[in-house]
């Protein structure tokens, strides 16, 4: 959704703040202190969205009744590619569709549970100023629907979860969303406005291990996130789903984290918020690097983006990120600005450590025949696991096309290196790869780290790579991966 303004940025960051701090409300041109006062005289259906999109703001519209229509499906869906989780989803997505009203409105809440569910549930909006914040009066068994009704009394923006019993299974397996309540007059206009939220989960398999995953209580309990991820699963934010903005326009994300246990540590690689409203309230901060998002919470997050160029959403407890699925794309396009961003200017080499790569002593033969073998894999299942393999642990340096990082990281699309010799690729892949080396013409000169990967996730993962971007279309084995590490 795109959202036309040329109010100046700074100004309307000032108006936001005042207009989350008011605490008087207008319905036409009578004021009311107190927003329990406001009166309702029309009814409206509320336009609902599924993640990433957020519905049309609501500017300067007087309070209403709005009905919200909203279903309990549970599906199966992709965790990662290869690997499938029986989720429970208000309407069908993880999160749930994003709901936007305004301080007064009077919400008709329908809720209704799918036929073919097994279990009953029920909805907790933190935005509720009530009993359960409407747990105890939507609990709603398979094949039936439930009506209940509340007023939005705080603007704010506020998570919204499944609160039947044992909760926090319902919220790990996705039950979760987030209910945004403007102040009168409506949120200062931005140019882009997207919906993010975290979650972590916990399966039987560790992370990547193939086929349909059930949920773990004792993981979930000790809480050992096997997955954390933005919107529901693995690369729900990259590649062709990436959000997108241009150069000089301002971005708002609606952020949620549905936990159920992990707080996040939400960065943006490359940007910092201008603006951050601290947990989705009235406390305004600024000029923010990192904001910690706490399980249950929010925080809405705004900034202009400078430059052009690919900025990853991340959690910066970043094993997460890199080893468990929390990261996100935003792609910026338009012109280059060098008097924010320059680049590259100069280039050397240094290592006060020597030319040898620092690796922590492993059993590389345990780890090598410690994965159980997958007999009798087709090449898409092969293609699948080595797509996510990459996902885990090449795409930071090698990007998502395998293009690499201009002067600093080799391409692997089309790289003359890469085909000349499939023994040195399979060599640099175990062993890891310093000093310098030229690529399609170009020299580049850094640290290619050894991989922790057993003989089938190095053949999975290189296949993947000679099958794609222009390469050579090389099938890669186990017993070839095997060969090199024996030499």
């Amino acid at each position: 959704m795109i959202l036309k303004t040329t109010t100046n940025f700074s100004l309307s960051l000032i108006a936001a703040g005042l207009l989350l701090t008011s605490c008087v409300n207008k319905q036409g041109d009578k004021q009311y202190e107190d927003p329990r006062d406001i009166p309702v005289n029309q009814v409206m259906q509320a336009e609902l969205t599924a993640p990433p999109n957020v519905p049309t703001p609501v500017g300067k519209r007087m309070a209403k009744k709005l009905v919200v229509d909203m279903e309990i499906v549970e599906l199966e869906g992709t965790m990662v590619d290869g690997v499938t989780y029986m989720y429970w989803t208000f309407d069908g997505t993880v999160p749930g569709s994003f709901i936007r009203t305004r301080v007064g409105d009077e919400i008709e809440f329908h809720l209704k549970n799918h036929p073919q569910n097994k279990l009953p549930h029920n909805i907790d909006l933190h935005a509720v100023n009530g009993p359960g914040g409407g747990a105890v009066s939507s609990l709603v068994a398979p094949g039936h629907q439930t009506v209940f009704s509340f007023k939005v009394l705080n603007p704010g923006l506020y998570v919204y979860h499944c609160a039947t019993a044992p909760v926090g299974m319902h919220i790990a397996n996705g039950m979760y969303g987030l209910i945004l309540v403007e102040p009168e007059g409506g949120l200062e206009p931005v140019d882009r406005e997207y919906y993010v939220m975290q979650g972590d989960f916990y399966t039987e398999g560790s992370y990547g291990e193939p086929g349909l995953q059930p949920f773990d209580m004792q993981k979930a309990i000790d809480e050992d996130a096997d997955y954390v991820v933005f919107n529901g699963h693995v690369g729900a934010l990259m590649g062709e789903r990436a959000l997108e903005a241009n150069v000089g326009e301002t971005v708002r994300i609606f952020l949620g984290n549905g936990g159920p246990n992990l707080v996040s540590s939400f960065h943006i690689i490359g940007e910092i918020f201008d603006r951050v409203t601290v947990e989705g309230g009235s406390l305004i901060n600024e000029n923010v690097q990192t904001t910690l998002v706490p399980a249950g919470g929010a925080a809405m997050l705004e900034f202009k983006v400078d430059a052009p160029g690919e900025y990853l959403l991340v959690d910066h407890s970043i094993f997460r990120a890199f080893n468990k699925g929390a990261m996100a794309q935003l792609e910026v396009y338009g012109e280059e600005n060098e008097k924010v961003y320059k680049g590259k200017i100069q280039e050397g080499v240094y290592a006060p450590e020597g030319g040898a790569i620092q690796v922590m002593p492993i059993d590389r033969e345990r780890v090598a025949t410690s994965k159980t073998e997958v007999s009798e894999m087709t090449k898409e299942d092969i293609m699948e696991r080595g797509r996510a393999i990459y996902g885990r642990t090449c795409f930071a340096c090698h990007q998502n096309n395998g293009q690499g990082v201009p002067d600093v990281f080799p391409p692997l699309a089309n790289a003359d290196y890469l085909n000349e010799d499939i023994d040195r690729a399979i060599e640099i892949t175990l062993r890891g790869k310093s000093g310098e080396i030229t690529v399609n013409g170009k020299k580049y000169n850094s640290v290619m780290p050894a991989q922790m990967l057993s003989d089938e996730e190095t053949a999975h993962v290189l296949t993947y790579i000679y099958n794609n971007w222009g390469n050579n279309g090389t099938g890669v084995t186990p017993e070839m991966v095997r060969a090199v590490r024996s030499k």
